[in-house]
């Protein structure tokens, strides 16, 4: 079976399931988007390595994870999204050691965030972005209100084009303040380990740049 590059396209939050979050990858070579339902810590600490201007003062679960394996000389390889089962995608993570290969089960929102962390490209096989892969390229209004809430809910995500969100609600005032001020408050959060918050700091000072 022939093999999918993939990368991420955007993380959102999900307005159907509470406390879910929406991440999107995109295949390299294709117009083909992946949805995947993740759980808020996953979520955030996705939106960590991508936002590269946050730095937690401690060490997440995954920065941790890639501090153990930096120490013994463990390199992750890849990450492949290889099954999908009744709407639950399951992801092995290809690492290398003293030249040894070995494979690892995990839960795919936690290879993706390794994945970032080790710079490892993410894959899947073609069956699975013709099973689950969608295109959301849209000729009409009537077609964008399709009460489809997987697809309303990636739409979210590809308005902002590139930018990681967090949470697509309210701004929480932030649009008030200066770009000193986002600075200052985007510093406090992440000192006091509010990654949500700093998330949101953040994509506001990127729509100011």
């Amino acid at each position: 079976m022939s093999l999918v590059r993939l990368k991420i396209k955007g993380i959102s939050y999900s307005q159907t399931q509470n406390g879910a979050y929406a991440l999107i990858l995109n295949e390299v070579e294709g117009d083909r988007k992946l949805p995947i339902v993740i759980g808020a810590f996953e979520a955030q600490s996705i939106a960590i390595a991508l936002e590269k201007e946050i730095k937690p003062p401690r060490p997440l679960t995954h920065d941790l994870f890639k501090n153990f394996a930096d120490r013994f000389d463990i390199v992750i390889k890849q990450v492949i999204i290889h099954k999908l089962v009744d709407g639950v995608f399951y992801s092995s993570i290809i690492c290398e050691r003293d030249g040894i290969e070995e494979i690892i089960d995990a839960r795919t929102s936690d290879a993706i965030a390794l994945a970032l962390r080790f710079n490892a490209p993410i894959f899947t096989y073609k069956t699975i972005l013709d099973k689950a892969g969608i295109f959301l390229k849209f000729s009409s209004k009537e077609t964008e209100k399709k009460e489809n809430d997987e697809s309303i809910v990636v739409d979210e995500i590809l308005q902002e084009g590139e930018t990681v969100e967090i949470d697509s609600g309210a701004t929480d005032g932030y649009t008030e303040l200066s770009i000193d001020e986002l600075e200052q408050e985007l510093k406090k959060a992440v000192a006091n380990e509010d990654y949500e918050k700093a998330a949101k700091l953040r994509d506001e000072i990127s729509k100011r740049n």
